[in-house]
């Protein structure tokens, strides 16, 4: 088969959905299949890159700024995605016919195109649904439930699902979500959980505690967006919490709305203990989690949707216990607590969260252990190929 499939980031960005796609096209080549990987790039001088990599083909093409732009911005340039992609990528989409399309969501605006495309092809797709948007964005408080700009995304989203034949949710929580709401009667749904390769990563020689002035810290690891659904002042609030404990540190690394706000919070608290580290590529950022201690997990409270949070897979690949701090009704928490790879509070809990936290920067056999046990449980339910199987599985000639 030959195979499109559509994200938002890709690599050398650090953003989890980059791995995650990477990893399944990577399987897909590996099954046989021809694969196209699609995305767009903001920092590409021409209004189109094709390379191969890793024989893998992938088209980047030129939109404005998403990433680094702020909400506004971000919001303009997202909503004219699909416009954007048909107009660049055209040309490329008519020369190149495919037998399968697989979509990553966030965001919601793959939808116009993905619906054109199967039309052109006249082939299925996939959904790969990691962000019930805007429904989480009603839930943290940044949108106002039936307002004119939440009813346009609405819309979007109900574009977004439309195009798709089958829908692969991230959790059983997600599948009760739309049951709820009856859309499991007008939606072909499935639970995919996450993926990333099994293959062993060479960890370099270690660097990062020498350059950031680790030496002799407990660090606690964040890698990825730093936003309004992680509420990262959850994290800050803990810093703060254990800022006369001298072995404590929060590292956090990643780009994101949120970043110059709590640059300054930080330094208004006078606080030494945490630092924002600027966005690095996937090696690196795997590089320097290798060498450090936790991971951390964060998600605002508020959230009624749930998700499992692409950062926790390279946690488990590198055996890193995990520490999170998660909303209310999140399948998370069953998962890790039943095979005892982290410590999991609700958000809120923040006296409970210092408790664990001191509790692992206290006892590295613990540590060591529950690392371990993410490890086990990244190979029962999150590997590649089973996904890719499960996927394919719905579209078999």
């Amino acid at each position: 088969m030959r195979i499109l499939i559509f994200v938002v980031y890709y690599l050398p960005s650090p953003i989890s959905s980059a791995k995650l796609i990477h990893d399944l096209g990577s399987e897909f080549r590996q099954m046989g299949h021809e694969v196209v990987i699609t995305a767009p790039d903001e920092n590409i001088l021409s209004e189109r890159q094709i390379t191969c990599e890793e024989g893998i083909t992938v088209l980047r093409i030129k939109t404005g700024k998403i990433k680094t732009a702020s909400r506004s911005v971000r919001a303009f340039n997202e909503v004219r995605l699909s416009q954007t992609m048909w107009k660049k990528g055209s040309q490329f989409f008519k020369e190149n016919p495919f037998d399968l399309i697989v979509y990553y969501s966030p965001t919601i605006f793959f939808g116009s195109l993905v619906g054109r495309l199967k039309k052109l092809f006249d082939c299925p797709s996939y959904l790969i649904l990691r962000d019930i948007f805007p429904q989480w964005a009603v839930d943290a408080g940044i949108l106002r439930s039936g307002g004119i700009v939440h009813t346009f995304f609405k819309w979007k989203e109900r574009q977004n699902y439309d195009a798709a034949n089958i829908i692969g949710v991230q959790s059983p929580a997600n599948l009760r979500y739309f049951s709820e709401l009856g859309m499991d009667k007008k939606y072909n749904l499935e639970v995919l959980y996450n993926w990333t390769t099994l293959a062993e990563y060479n960890t370099p020689n270690g660097k990062y505690r020498d350059q950031l002035g680790l030496k002799n810290k407990v660090v606690f690891f964040y890698g990825g967006n730093i936003g309004l659904a992680q509420d990262m002042d959850n994290v800050v609030r803990l810093a703060e919490a254990l800022r006369n404990e001298p072995t404590a540190y929060f590292l956090l690394v990643g780009d994101g709305s949120e970043v110059t706000r709590l640059q300054e919070k930080i330094a208004a608290k006078a606080l030494t203990n945490v630092y924002i580290h600027p966005s690095v590529d996937q090696e690196e950022y795997l590089a320097m989690l290798s060498e450090f201690d936790v991971g951390l997990i964060s998600l605002d409270r508020g959230l009624k949707t749930q998700n499992f949070p692409g950062k926790m897979l390279s946690y488990m690949y590198l055996a890193k216990p995990i520490l999170a701090s998660i909303n209310p009704g999140n399948d998370l928490k069953d998962i890790l607590e039943e095979y005892q790879a982290g410590m999991v509070c609700i958000n809120g809990e923040d006296d409970l969260l210092a408790d664990c936290a001191r509790l692992l920067m206290e006892n590295e056999d613990l540590r060591c252990q529950l690392g371990c046990n993410g490890r086990v449980l990244l190979e029962n339910m999150f590997s590649v190929s089973k996904a890719a199987r499960q996927i394919l599985s719905h579209f078999a000639n």
